[in-house]
């Protein structure tokens, strides 16, 4: 079984060999269209076998089975299978043909081509016919592009190369596991990252996405979503995850997309995640120009959505082409139009005109929004005092492939009640660095999500800014006009420079080390004058007072028994998993259980705590808990797979197996537990080659050093370069030589007989070494086949849950060691007086001018 993992790694590795110096942007519609017809094929081909009744037949037999069937059946077989799927390939232009041809030789671009040009006539002519025609035109898939090749030539070996790449995937049994969805999803946000500006066309980051989606998707009663600006549709899939099993299946998913390819890529995306034709509705137009969906009973009323999610282009240019008025029902009750030249606020009212009176509207904003005067300032206005703008969270700049601008989301609704505050969350702080990119941790994420749910003021975070405020403001809703920042910088003292001590206020601010450990901290110091203290013992040792006060080691203690609570539960839940298990909601369960558990504990961070269970998933649970539930977790534990790994370079470039892995134990972790004395050898004899090594290194210096012994026996037999000059290693045939000429029991011969010695042993013994791993890595890969129930336990829990516990239990320490290390600056800082540091000046300036008056000017 393939993982989810596993095939986004193999797909875009093959991307990236494939495609070349081809734009990331332009190739990922080949790639990706490509894998669709596959996702076709693999489609038409199950529904054939369910039909006819088949059993388990290889696919080359399926394929002949259909063949046959055509030939007698004829258009009774399309129609059959055209009205399970509202379209159906035939034989002769499977994907399975292409590699038929590959495989023969027979294979021409031409064949793909016509395959392609001729699904379009296979389309049922029904009301969910749109949701597939055009789905592979020439302006998505110019099989001619010289980008894919300069001759025919070369595009028939890059159109090969990509074809191969799916084929031996089972695109039916991907899908069934969402592992296909998840694959596409993740193809075109590597596709975003290397397409860089243009990126911004089809994509927004999967943080930004999941943010937006779980706001939206607060409100459970969801049955339709629509993105007028839907790109990839990635926005419109995250909200539909963030649902219930039951309200997916009656959800209707609406986008339009004015770009025709990422239009196409859209339809694709949403049919690979298993969205329903009938439950897709996809237009190919621009949004601001026409207004749509329209409801023709009612033509100043547009079709309304219970929830609107939309990352539409910032501060478009020249938005208004289609010469719109006022009078259209969608900027009426703005009372004037956005300006030309930024069409943000053209793009937030079209989609609020679409917002159901219950429903949550989510956009993504340039912060000039907040605080630009002029129409957009009255439109700002208007939406306030209609209490349509719920919630304004800021978010960290750089975070986009197409700006480095910082943006936000706003949050509207049309049903706040009367006097109700806007939320405003400042999360442009919370991220880590990932490459070029700005990237918000799962933490940061959950921690937006519920002080949006809460709605809770956090110092420094959030705040509910009050209709008043926001008058006093003149409706500018700048963000640090409401939160304002945490500044960490402590200020300097004056006093303290010029006399000494550390400032008494600074010390009472350190809130968590005086709420936990007050007498420790009041212990610590003693009065220098009024205001001002100095630290009575070193900062080790008050490090080592708080640390092991009662107070902490309780918390400790408590914290403790939450985490091994915790991770035996999970242990076995993990185990237990199999196909009618779900995956996403399992892995939610543990996330908000650490959250809710940590936070009863006075100042531990219930975020940190989340992440460290959300990383877990990242690195091992995501992977093995599909394995363990397509088959269990004892059988799962023995299997063992090919090591892949890619050996030369350039045209020599190839993948190869180097041994075996175990899927789901690491041979490391095995090697590490069950051959622990196999690897203290290896050990003791790669310390013994540094040692020869060493040496080696030592005699070689000495044999450069002109006048010595060393020099005298050993100069000669050094390696050198083309310019006769020593390098830093002995050569062997050299030193050979030089021992038949050297005159025995001389000095010569007795340095010269030792090097000689120790390159044998360096030699002898990387052979052994060389020779212990490959039998270490024999025994390893055996080992995985025959690993007991026990073994696979101790060694699973170890790959999961090692150091779990003590990095949850370290959490009570965290706050405290930050606090200490304030006082550790502090005391630091006014260590030195003024009046010191200006004597240890004036006594280094009179040595300096002694040492000038005994310099003696030579003429």
């Amino acid at each position: 079984m393939i993982t989810s993992e596993e095939i986004k790694s193999r797909l875009w590795d093959g991307a990236t060999e494939l495609r070349g110096s081809m734009d990331a942007s332009r190739y990922k519609d080949y790639m990706l269209g490509l894998m669709f017809y596959k996702f076709l094929s693999d489609k038409t081909l199950e529904t054939f076998r369910n039909n006819a009744g088949l059993g388990r037949i290889s696919e080359s037999e399926l394929v002949e089975a259909y063949t046959q069937n055509r030939e007698e059946l004829g258009e009774e077989l399309d129609k059959m299978i055209q009205q399970a799927l509202g379209y159906f390939v035939a034989p002769e232009y499977l994907y399975q043909k292409w590699i038929k041809d590959i495989n023969t030789g027979d294979f021409e671009v031409q064949k793909v081509t016509d395959s392609l040009n001729n699904f379009e006539k296979t389309i049922a002519v029904t009301g969910d016919s749109d949701d597939f025609k055009g789905l592979f035109s020439s302006s998505t898939l110019d099989l001619t592009d010289t980008a894919l090749g300069s001759n025919l030539n070369e595009r028939n070996k890059s159109i090969k190369a990509l074809i191969n790449l799916f084929a031996d995937l089972d695109m039916v049994a991907l899908q069934r596991s969402d592992v296909l969805g998840d694959a596409y999803e993740y193809l075109i946000g590597q596709f975003a990252m290397e397409s860089g500006k243009k990126a911004g066309e089809f994509y927004t980051p999967r943080q930004v996405s999941e943010i937006m989606a779980q706001i939206a998707a607060k409100n459970s009663n969801i049955q339709s979503i629509y993105d007028p600006t839907v790109g990839s549709g990635s926005l419109l899939l995250t909200v539909g995850k963030h649902l219930s099993k039951e309200v997916q299946k009656d959800l209707s998913y609406y986008g339009q997309e004015k770009n025709t390819a990422t239009y196409n890529l859209t339809r694709m995306n949403l049919l690979l995640h298993g969205v329903r034709p009938e439950k897709m509705t996809v237009r190919n137009a621009d949004t601001l120009s026409h207004d749509w969906p329209e409801d023709p009973s009612q033509a100043n009323v547009g079709v309304q959505f219970d929830a609107v999610v939309m990352n539409p282009p910032y501060s478009l240019k020249d938005w208004n082409k289609a010469g719109l008025k006022v009078s259209d029902p969608r900027f009426e009750i703005a009372g004037t139009l956005p300006p030309d030249s930024k069409g943000n606020f053209a793009f937030l009212l079209h989609g609020l005109f679409h917002l159901g009176t219950n429903g949550t509207m989510a956009i993504v904003l340039p912060h000039g929004v907040l605080f630009r005067g002029g129409s957009e300032g009255d439109i700002r206005q208007r939406l306030l005092e209609k209490n349509q703008i719920d919630t304004i969270i800021g978010l960290p700049s750089g975070m986009f492939t197409n700006t480095g601008i910082p943006v936000i989301v706003m949050v509207l609704k049309k049903n706040r009640p009367v006097g109700e505050p806007v939320l405003i969350i400042d999360a442009s702080r919370g991220f880590v660095k990932v490459g070029k990119q700005n990237v918000l941790q799962e933490k940061d994420i959950a921690k937006i999500v519920d002080t949006y749910s809460s709605r809770d003021e956090i110092e420094g975070y959030s705040h509910l800014a009050t209709h008043e405020e926001i008058i006093a403001n003149e409706w500018n809703m700048n963000i640090p006009r409401y939160v304002e920042a945490d500044n960490d910088e402590i200020a300097q003292d004056v006093d303290a420079h010029l006399y000494g001590g550390i400032p008494k206020s600074n010390i009472d601010e350190l809130f968590v080390l005086n709420k936990s450990v007050p007498e420790v901290i009041e212990s610590s110091f003693e009065v220098l004058r009024e205001g001002y203290l100095m630290l009575n013992k070193s900062m080790e040792q008050l490090t080592e007072e708080v640390i092991k006060a009662p107070q902490v080691l309780a918390k400790n203690d408590e914290l403790r028994k939450i985490a091994e609570s915790f991770v035996a539960k999970y242990w076995h839940i993990l185990r237990q998993v199999n196909l009618d298990s779900d995956l996403t909601t399992l892995m939610s369960e543990m996330l908000s259980e650490i959250k809710e558990e940590v936070s009863s504990i006075e100042f531990v961070d219930a975020y940190s705590a989340y992440q460290i269970v959300a990383e877990i998933w990242k690195d091992s649970l995501t992977k093995d808990s599909e394995l363990i539930a397509a088959s269990d977790f004892y059988t799962i534990g023995r299997k063992r797979e090919p090591n892949m790994v890619t050996k030369g370079s350039g045209k020599n470039k190839r993948r190869e197996q180097d041994g075996w892995i175990g899927m789901l134990v690491p041979n490391e972790l095995i090697a590490k537990h069950l051959f622990a004395s196999e690897q203290e050898e290896i050990e003791a004899l790669k310390n013994k080659a540094q040692e020869i090594d060493s040496e080696l290194s030592e005699l070689v210096e000495a044999a450069k050093v002109e006048d010595s012994e060393e020099y005298e026996a050993l100069y000669e037999s050094l390696k050198k370069n083309e310019d006769d000059e020593p390098q830093d290693a002995f050569e062997a045939k050299t030193i050979k030589a030089e021992l038949k000429r050297a005159e025995k029991e001389t000095s010569e011969f007795e340095w010269l007989k030792r090097v000689e010695k120790l390159l044998a042993d360096k030699s002898s013994t990387n052979k052994s070494v060389k020779e212990k791993e490959k039998q270490l890595k024999e025994a390893v890969e055996s080992k995985i086949e025959n690993l007991t129930n026990e073994e696979i336990d101790m060694l699973v829990f170890e790959k999961w849950f090692a150091g779990t516990v003590d990095a949850l239990v370290g959490l009570v320490e965290k706050p405290l060691r930050q606090e200490l290390s304030t006082i550790a600056l502090i005391e630091n800082r006014y260590a030195q007086t003024f009046n010191e540091i200006d004597a240890q000046v004036s006594e280094l300036e009179k040595a300096f001018e002694t040492l000038a008056s005994e310099l003696v000017v030579i003429q």
